[in-house]
């Protein structure tokens, strides 16, 4: 018996990528004997920067990097944010795995009500249920298939997406959309639920969150389906080695392209510099963003990346 709709990304029971396969586990041991990991610092203090507005206008929204693939987004009517991570390590209970090296750049004491949750899958860097507790009184989370059952320390209100479903939330339209990633939080419960991104309409501004992916065509599939993207958060970090990550983590020069194919007046870079997750140097991915940028005749202002904590103010097309 099927537990999920049969799919071009779904046996019935577990998911899969169309175009594209995780390496499987026995590479992980492999890529554990062979890698040669870069060095981290231990910490990174932040820089400061002004709050995130109290209000923008309508066909506004306000871009604050919070961390990693974590952005409080500020339309006129409502504050959203992103696979919400404040937990010092990226594992389980948040007090196991890789170490963050840079604190958020805001802190939950410092946040609004948050009307909107997105978590686009279930890794432990990008859901923490500890961080996510923090907004149950306030906030709509959405997610995709699988991602939340009907435990105690789940969401009440969790709209649970397929690929290409629109649910409108707090006055949001949602459509849950295509990644190329996995999901697992243990070794036994790899992909039994569904990874994605998400494309928001609201207040006059479209708004995609790729939450984690690599490069592949369905970057062209949303940007036909949508038209134009007025702001875009897509990942450029993670990504060394390729023969290991390239099926799951974008490189910059990736990211540029999926930046040109959904059409996005602005992309935001996210997953970089947070965690030590892979093997490239901290600040490869904003270098690697820069020469790659370049190569393809994309500005600066264009896709840029911001400080943790700092915030941008966006329009939509006029």
């Amino acid at each position: 018996m099927s537990t999920y709709p049969v799919s071009d990304h779904c046996d019935g029971k577990r998911f899969f990528n169309p175009h594209a396969r995780a390496r499987p586990l026995s590479a992980v041991f492999t890529w554990i004997r062979t890698r040669e990991k870069s060095a981290w610092p231990r910490h990174v203090p932040l820089i400061s920067y002004p709050p995130p507005p109290a209000s923008v206008a309508p066909g506004q929204v306000a871009v604050t990097f919070i961390g990693h693939s974590s952005f409080l987004l500020r339309t006129a009517t409502r504050v959203i944010i992103t696979d919400p991570v404040f937990t010092t390590r990226a594992g389980p209970f948040g007090i196991m795995g890789p170490a963050r090296v840079r604190p958020p750049g805001l802190r939950p004491s410092a946040l609004p009500n948050v009307d909107i949750v997105l978590v686009s899958h279930n890794h432990y860097d990008h859901l923490q249920h500890s961080s996510l507790r923090l907004f149950d009184r306030t906030a709509a989370v959405v997610a995709p298939l699988g991602v939340f059952g009907t435990d105690a320390r789940e969401p009440r209100e969790a709209p649970a997406l397929d690929w290409w479903d629109t649910v409108t939330a707090r006055g949001a339209e949602i459509t849950c959309v295509p990644a190329q990633h996995f999901s697992a939080r243990t070794p036994f419960d790899r992909d039994l639920t569904l990874w994605c991104g998400f494309v928001l309409r609201i207040d006059g501004v479209t708004i995609y969150f790729a939450g984690d992916s690599g490069y592949s065509r369905h970057f062209a599939q949303i940007g036909q389906r949508f038209g134009s993207i007025d702001v875009a958060l897509l990942p450029i970090g993670a990504y060394a080695p390729r023969w290991f990550m390239g099926p799951v983590h974008m490189n910059p020069d990736e990211a540029v392209r999926a930046h040109l194919e959904v059409r996005a007046r602005h992309s935001v870079g996210m997953h970089f510099g947070t965690f030590q997750l892979t093997d490239e140097d901290i600040d490869e991915p904003v270098r690697a963003l820069d020469a790659a940028r370049r190569a393809h005749g994309v500005t600066p202002g264009a896709f840029e990346v911001l400080g943790f904590g700092e915030t941008v103010i966006y329009s939509a097309a006029g």
